[in-house]
């Protein structure tokens, strides 16, 4: 008879991932002002103190207004849309961890180098920064700024399975200018 000894893995589950998310944009979210709807008129408090609104029925992204940029100018469907941004993992800022931020807010080139293709979801190019950083699109105008958090179904590709919320600060578009 032969017997084999195994050992578990100190491994989360997909389930306890999820609630961790949960638990951090929660975290995040009771120190803001939250608003649960997008304004019927689609007309924003603007500025850093404005609210985080919850843009849709699952809250997987919350949207605060900084600028509304050029309301006469707005992104339209099948647009290249250029962004720069730094990212916060709320995971971690929620644990204390003193961590840099990511995103390409500091790149010294003229102009962002980041684009996604407005209302095209099967792009690799655009699937890959995830449907979340598309939300602010349908209501702002080119040039503005806004806070966003972004949970991971609605995120960057790698971060779907590790369910890691970001927070997006400094998230501004730009139209290609040619």
């Amino acid at each position: 008879m032969v017997v084999m000894a195994t050992s578990c893995k100190d491994t989360k589950s997909y389930s306890d991932l999820l609630e961790e998310e949960e638990h951090a944009v929660n975290w995040y979210l009771a120190q803001q002002r939250v608003v649960p709807f997008v304004p019927e008129d689609s007309v924003f408090e603007i500025g850093p103190e404005a609210p985080f609104y919850r843009m849709d029925t699952d809250g997987s992204v919350y949207m605060r207004v900084i600028n509304a940029g050029d309301m006469n100018n707005r992104p339209q469907k099948g647009q290249t849309v250029y962004f720069r941004f730094t990212r916060t993992d709320l995971k971690l800022l929620q644990d204390g961890a003193l961590i840099g931020s990511g995103g390409n807010l500091e790149d010294n080139m003229t102009f962002p180098s980041w684009s996604l293709v407005y209302g095209n979801t099967s792009l690799p190019s655009t699937t890959a920064h995830g449907t979340g950083l598309q939300v602010p699109l349908g209501y702002l105008g080119y040039n503005c700024e806004v806070d966003l958090i972004v949970k991971s179904i609605s995120g960057r590709s790698g971060d779907i399975s590790n369910c890691i919320p970001y927070l997006y600060t400094n998230l501004k578009y730009f139209k290609a200018e040619y």
